[in-house]
């Protein structure tokens, strides 16, 4: 049975974008056939993140109009062959996406797939209430500061409201918190919010911590999901997601900050 699982938050620049391409390239080198769709109509950068910018000729909006097949707009992975994606317009407006429109797309990509992964813009419009309004599991995305998790909460709100689930009193989205570029020494300087303060406020299981990472933004400017830097701490970090996601008891890492041992701290900058 297929699964719609949507990565949203409240507030833009959070990471959604690059946790979206990563968990799908996780569960697709998990042997998991998996679509990634980019919601974002009229901005479109989950083609870039994944490197394929260049390959798009049909996008989400054209098969929603009947102006091109599911199958001409999806582009398959070079890197792994059950993934493949399907981009935003950059032209169209954000009315262009129906109910109608985006559950006749799914409802195509579940005869086919096991995950569907919905790269949701920020916030409350259009764009972001239909990513989220199909979804079986919701990874709500945050940073560690008061104006992120706020603006996550409110996404909850709308979550356990507004989905068709809610709608047909089924049972609810799952929700996941994922935190992002978390800092566990600015943490101790009280210049962010811990991970035990943020699910105080969120309530919501912790499915993993992604640090501050230069890889993070190495991976997107080379058009690669940082989960397949497998030597960085936010690569693993993405793995460990998916792993706990498909079942994996996995310890949580990254979380407190690291011990220097007597060499780090005589020669510490």
């Amino acid at each position: 049975m297929a699964r719609i699982i949507v990565v949203t938050s409240g507030k833009g620049g959070v990471g959604k974008t690059t946790t979206s391409a990563a968990i799908a390239m996780g569960l697709a080198k998990k042997g998991h056939k998996t679509a990634v769709i980019d919601f974002d109509v009229g901005l479109r950068n989950l083609d870039l993140i994944l490197g394929c910018e260049r390959r798009v000729v049909y996008d989400f909006v054209n098969v929603i109009n009947g102006e091109a097949t599911l199958n001409q707009a999806l582009i398959k992975d070079k890197r792994c062959d059950k993934l493949f994606v399907l981009p935003a317009s950059q032209t169209r407006d954000k009315d262009a996406l129906t109910v109608e429109g985006v559950g006749k797309v799914l409802k195509e990509l579940k005869k086919t797939f096991k995950y569907i992964v919905c790269d949701s813009p920020a916030g409350i419009e259009r764009g972001a209430h239909l990513a989220m309004y199909f979804a079986d599991d919701a990874f709500v995305v945050t940073n560690p500061e008061v104006s992120s998790v706020r603006d996550s909460d409110r996404m909850l709100g709308i979550l356990s409201s507004k989905s068709q689930r809610a709608e047909k009193s089924e049972t609810p989205i799952k929700e996941y918190l994922l935190l992002t570029r978390y800092n566990p020494a600015r943490v101790k300087l009280g210049e962010m919010l811990s991970v035990d303060d943020v699910q105080d406020i969120l309530s919501l299981h912790l499915l993993g911590v992604i640090p501050e990472s230069q890889a993070v933004l190495n991976a997107s400017n080379s058009g690669t999901p940082v989960i397949l830097d497998e030597a960085s701490d936010a690569g693993q970090s993405y793995s460990d997601i998916v792993d706990r996601y498909l079942g994996e008891d996995k310890p949580h890492r990254f979380i407190d900050e690291e011990k220097k041992g007597l060499f780090g701290r005589l020669f510490r900058s």
